[in-house]
């Protein structure tokens, strides 16, 4: 009887198999870094209006905002806002913004200008804002077009109400300091708005981020608990988005 010694594979014809799988296994490994960041956070905003004339008002802003991922305070705001109502429901704005960088925040400290029109109809509000951005490591200026939308549902006859919002943020240029042009963020907000005594209210709900990936970076959720206080002056009734 006569054994035949099984020929060994030629690697030719295992080679298909072996790039195939070393492309899988690069994949693999390379997920985790292409992975979302995630951070918690905790975002605090006071808005005092103050009417100037009887179509006429100014709101004053601050902002504090906290991260777990940055060790604390990141991020602080400080501005002034003139609203001009040229109809019942439609108001226009121009304002100032400072913007402060803190702790683990690699941003720069910068100045905005910023425009906008807010618009009321029924439960639902609007609001239409182009900020430019000036930033001390370079000379262009960043242009920011931010588009809300917020919907409230009363809850009651106590001025008690649940709200969602959404906004985008689209950035139409791009700068040597960094700002990239496209779509750059969306925010949404679902909360309960609550009135304290006749002259001030709460916003209090869930904050969700989410930041674009984009030139190599990786893309980033932000889960934040966000409480603003909106204060009205001498009756004044304004209409209420968050920022």
């Amino acid at each position: 009887m006569t054994f035949r010694i099984p020929r060994r594979p030629r690697l030719g014809a295992c080679r298909p198999v072996l790039s195939s799988a070393t492309l899988v296994a690069a994949i693999v490994s390379a997920a985790p870094a292409r992975a979302q960041q995630e951070d918690g956070q905790l975002w605090l905003q006071a808005n005092t209006n103050v009417p100037l004339a009887d179509k006429l008002r100014i709101t004053l802003e601050q902002i504090a905002r906290f991260s777990d991922r940055q060790k604390g305070l990141y991020q602080s705001e400080l501005g002034g806002l003139l609203g001009y109502r040229v109809a019942d429901n439609v108001e226009l704005g121009f304002g100032y913004r400072w913007v402060g960088a803190h702790n683990g925040n690699t941003g720069a400290n910068e100045n905005r200008i910023r425009q906008q029109v807010v618009a009321t109809f029924g439960p639902v509000t609007t609001r239409f804002r182009v900020d430019e951005r000036f930033n001390p490591r370079g000379s262009e200026i960043g242009f920011r077009i931010r588009q809300l939308v917020r919907y409230n549902h009363k809850i009651g006859k106590k001025g008690v109400a649940l709200f969602v919002s959404h906004e985008s943020f689209f950035l139409p240029n791009t700068t040597s300091w960094g700002q990239r042009s496209g779509y750059e963020r969306m925010r949404n907000l679902v909360g309960v708005a609550v009135p304290i005594g006749k002259a001030m209210s709460a916003d209090i709900g869930y904050l969700n981020q989410y930041r674009f990936g984009r030139g190599g970076a990786r893309p980033q959720m932000d889960h934040a608990l966000s409480v603003q206080l909106t204060i009205n002056l001498r009756g004044l009734v304004a209409p209420n988005v968050h920022d």
